[in-house]
């Protein structure tokens, strides 16, 4: 004889299945369906390219020292390079061949001479590669801060071999004037240059943009 099971047990039995089921259900529920949506408006400041993190005043307050900058290296460039020194006429020689200059300046007998020398000169081009990227947001980049210090030390040079008593022209001076503007805007200009100026779009970033669709 089967066995009847009275209704108010089997009620209790379901109410009793379904809650451990909703339990579970809840329980299983993955972190991406609990997470809250991030604002779009917020996503898209972080995101959103060629946006300087400097506010406008911010950006004209740092353009303006560059500039007053410039001037000053400017005006201590010429009397460092262009003064016209009679009693150095004897002593000066030009020199076109890339390295001659620098090995004279590594076999002085004092240690201090080669510094003043050669470490001169790198001083020299170090503003350079620091004003560059802020003055003239087009000259950022390694190539271009290279690029526009070798030409104008080379014009700099050239002045004092052609047009300046006691000085004569060295290619080596261009050399070691262009390695400080690199070390210039490695250590200091890039990171001046992106905090002044939005980031540059180079001819690479349609690649990357292609790829991060495809990838979505």
């Amino acid at each position: 004889m089967a066995r009847t099971v009275p209704q108010g047990k089997t009620s209790r039995a379901a109410r009793t299945s379904r809650t451990s089921t909703a339990r579970t259900t809840g329980a299983t529920k993955t972190p991406e369906a609990t997470q809250t949506p991030k604002s779009p408006k917020a996503a898209g400041r972080r995101s959103a390219p060629g946006t300087p993190p400097l506010s406008g005043w911010a950006r004209a307050m740092a353009m303006l020292l560059a500039f007053a900058g410039t001037v000053v290296f400017a005006v201590l460039l010429a009397r460092l390079t262009l003064e016209p020194s009679a009693a150095s006429v004897p002593l000066t020689h030009s020199n076109l061949r890339p390295g001659d200059s620098i090995h004279d300046y590594l076999a002085q007998p004092a240690f201090r001479d080669t510094v003043k020398q050669l470490g001169g000169n790198i001083v020299l081009g170090l503003p350079f590669g620091m004003l560059l990227p802020v003055l003239v947001p087009r000259a950022r980049g390694l190539i271009r801060v290279t690029a526009v210090t070798a030409l104008v030390m080379l014009l700099v040079e050239l002045a004092q071999g052609f047009l300046v008593t006691g000085r004569a022209f060295d290619v080596d001076d261009v050399l070691l004037n262009t390695t400080g503007a690199v070390l210039g805007y490695l250590l200091i200009g890039r990171r001046l240059g992106r905090a002044v100026h939005p980031r540059r779009r180079h001819w690479w970033h349609r690649f990357t943009k292609r790829s991060t669709a495809a990838a979505d």
